[in-house]
């Protein structure tokens, strides 16, 4: 996984951005009603077919990122792979539905509903009374007592990491019969849905030894469709088989493989029949178009002898392998070497016409990819120069640029805590204004930015950057490696010459995918094809103050996974250049970026994706919380990683937790939203795609969206079944 991605909730925090800065900004009054959150601006595909079209049986060999580390979501080592196996193996009270709101899931659930707010909050769960663990034991009030006391962070011993929400609990205990358990909260909790979303058993949760190692390499009881038969790391595979004592609707599959594949070896994969189903990236969905497009054609080899068979039919490359070994005696080096380029050439083409088998499913990840600015120290540490930086650029040409040539709705995203459909969505970019290259010049003068300002000579080596940068990253940067300034002229040959990032053929965002090329027409020093002419009005001359130039150091990985965010970056580079702001673009190691400079703060700008929550209420709070000094000297600043932030938006964080109305609840998040755009920390761009290639028989399953999948229901058609145009499956 790049750094543009992160996972399910579980690992939420693993990766965050900026928040706001105190800014004299009007609330937003009442913020209007959840119409504001429009709908989602891509529904889910997944190729819906009604059960009785789905066969019985089969494996489904699916392609994931890695062997998770842990399967318990709760560890910090938590990634996307576990909480993709929980959702198939374990109880959730709530799913998120196709406009990313929570919805009660009755295969647990009957209902949930607060029951009292005087004195205390108190939650009444009524359980189905079909649901059981796999050990035949009923789930019950012990297994959320468990959950509640490993998770509330009273005992150090668990090694967990996160408690919001569950230390908010006072006591859990048996309702009226085995069914009802009753959770009465010590402070108001809006967010109380977010609560047992998995559930684990008691077994594992009630000491801490078994929550420490017991769920980390198997799961021996469970409760869902499916259950883990297997996490085999030599092969890289985890095994997923249907659990027999499941009482909701059967599983359709009786397997699911969970396989490592790396992202640059997926459409391979497919090709060889290894997968029948991955997430992919721009470069994998062409060529699966592509052989869509070439269906009929004959092979470019056809008629060149000894590809034709005796009976004159075309030979297999496997048969021309076979009788390329067996005459391999008798035949001239040059005729073996000519039948060998034959054979690779045979491969390559049938490795394509196996993908015929695949189609691409396409819809937007409940995930946005912003940009980050780090206000620590160097001029974003001023809070005009951030919002200059916000209205430098163009967000809707970013969105464009990214989603429409994979045919996706290309919108800016308006908030940095819902995403549009869910319900508590509202464009406050109005807060920091769209772009507008001459106020952002205004705001630069203001900071006192002086164009063609008197620049003291700078040090080789051992000079602090504008902004924040190792010693290490400073000397790799000085000696060229992976370095290149946007607005300068005299480096676009030495990119040009190390090849740049402008080889591919469009942008397209995310933990996988490959972009495009730069346009012409950069700002003058901006890289472009030497002899580019500068736009008109492009002004001459660096903004400088206190004899140092205006240089921004621009951190992004240099991974296969991350093309495009180079590409977004070097776009971004460009828009800031004709404001005067100069970028110093440096690729890390995919292995350094967060560690190194994202987490350490050793960098100006960021781009990385940040995921939504059904509870920003809660899943937002840690990232944009004011940093406070620990008790060591050191800053905590939880995972704002840009280290700025307000008491006020603390404060609205907090009211919004506590508010059990929705409406006043959705009001305060989009006024504290309303103030983290006016601070220009983190500049959201746009939302990210997803492609997932699927087998055509595949139904049920592909790019989910907001969505939970249902993995009772995926599976393969029946002989002479065709999915549904659109809905979701029924029957």
């Amino acid at each position: 996984m790049s750094h543009d991605g992160v996972g399910p909730r579980a690992v939420m925090r693993s990766v965050a951005f900026l928040t706001a800065g105190a800014l004299a900004v009007p609330l937003l009054a009442g913020c209007g009603s959840d119409d504001e959150a429009g709908k989602p601006l891509a529904e889910p595909d997944i190729a819906p077919a009604a059960r009785a079209l789905v066969a019985d049986g089969g494996t489904l060999r699916w392609a994931v990122d890695d062997v998770p580390e842990t399967l318990n979501t709760f560890q910090a080592d938590a990634d996307t792979v576990t909480g993709r196996i929980a959702q198939a193996v374990l109880p959730s009270m709530y799913r998120q539905d196709a406009a990313g709101r929570p919805v009660r899931n009755a295969d647990y659930l009957e209902s949930a509903k607060v029951v009292d707010t005087e004195p205390k909050q108190v939650v009444l769960y009524r359980l189905n009374q079909q649901a059981v663990w796999s050990d035949g034991r009923e789930i019950g009030a012990a297994d959320f007592a468990a959950q509640w006391r490993a998770l509330s962070g009273k005992d150090g011993a668990y090694w967990t990491a996160r408690n919001a929400g569950y230390d908010r609990i006072e006591k859990i205990e048996r309702g009226a019969n085995d069914l009802q358990v009753k959770v009465t909260f010590a402070r108001p909790y809006a967010d109380w849905q977010s609560l047992f979303s998995p559930l684990y058993p008691k077994d594992v949760m009630g000491t801490p030894d078994s929550f420490n190692d017991g769920a980390r390499r198997a799961l021996k009881v469970s409760a869902g469709p499916f259950a883990v038969k297997k996490v085999d790391r030599k092969a890289e595979r985890v095994t997923l088989v249907r659990n027999p004592r499941w009482w909701g609707r059967p599983a359709k599959l009786s397997e699911i493989d969970l396989e490592a594949v790396a992202l640059d070896k997926r459409a391979d994969a497919l090709a060889a029949g290894k997968i029948d189903l991955a997430e992919i990236d721009p470069a994998g969905a062409e060529r699966i178009d592509l052989a869509a497009r070439s269906k009929g054609t004959s092979t470019p080899l056809q008629g060149s002898s000894p590809l034709l068979g005796p009976g004159g039919g075309r030979l297999s490359a496997k048969s021309l392998r076979s009788w390329t070994r067996a005459h391999e005696d008798e035949l001239s080096d040059s005729r073996l070497r000519a039948l060998k380029k034959r054979l690779r050439t045979l491969e390559r083409y049938e490795k394509q016409a196996n993908l015929r088998g695949f189609e691409v499913r396409k819809s937007l990840e409940p995930a946005y990819t912003q940009l980050a600015l780090n206000g620590s120290a160097g001029p974003l540490a001023d809070e005009r120069v951030r919002r200059a930086v916000a209205r430098a650029l163009d967000r809707k040409a970013l969105a464009a640029a990214v989603l429409k040539p994979l045919g996706l709705p290309a919108q800016p995203v308006g908030s940095h805590l819902a995403l549009a459909g869910q319900a508590a969505y509202a464009d406050n970019s109005g807060a920091v204004g769209g772009q507008d290259t001459a106020e952002a010049q205004a705001l630069l003068a203001d900071a006192g930015w002086v164009r063609g300002g008197p620049v003291k000579p700078q040090k080789k080596k051992g000079d602090k950057a504008a902004g924040p940068q190792s010693k290490k990253a400073r000397e790799r940067s000085e000696d060229g490696d992976g370095t290149y300034i946007v607005g300068e002229d005299n480096k676009a040959d030495d990119r040009k010459e190390r090849g740049g990032e402008d080889g591919a053929k469009h942008l397209a965002d995310g933990k996988q995918y490959g972009d495009g090329h730069l346009r012409q027409g950069g700002a003058a020093g901006a890289y472009a094809p030497k002899g580019t002419a500068a736009p008109a009005g492009a002004s001459s001359g660096l903004l400088a103050k206190d004899g140092k130039p205006l240089v921004l150091r621009f951190v992004i990985p240099s991974g296969p996974g991350s093309e495009s965010l180079r590409t977004v970056a070097d776009r971004i580079g460009r828009m800031l250049a004709r404001v005067g702001i100069r970028t110093d673009i440096s690729k890390v190691s995919d292995d350094s970026y967060f560690k190194d400079h994202i987490a350490s703060g050793e960098y100006d700008l960021a781009l990385y994706s940040w995921p939504a929550s059904a509870f920003p209420a809660t899943d937002a709070r840690p990232i944009y919380a004011k940093p406070v000094p620990a008790a060591d000297g050191s800053l905590n600043v939880e995972q704002n990683y840009t280290r700025v932030g307000t008491d006020q938006v603390d404060q609205l964080f907090d009211q919004a937790a506590a508010a059990l109305d929705s409406g006043e609840n959705h009001a305060l998040l989009r006024k504290a939203d309303s103030r983290i755009w006016a601070a220009a920390g983190s500049i959201p761009l746009y939302q990210r795609p997803q492609l997932a290639a699927a087998r055509k028989t595949l139904v049920n399953t592909g790019a989910f969206g907001f969505r939970t999948p249902l993995y009772e229901d995926m599976g393969f058609l029946k002989k002479g079944a065709k999915p549904s145009p659109s809905g979701s499956p029924k029957g």
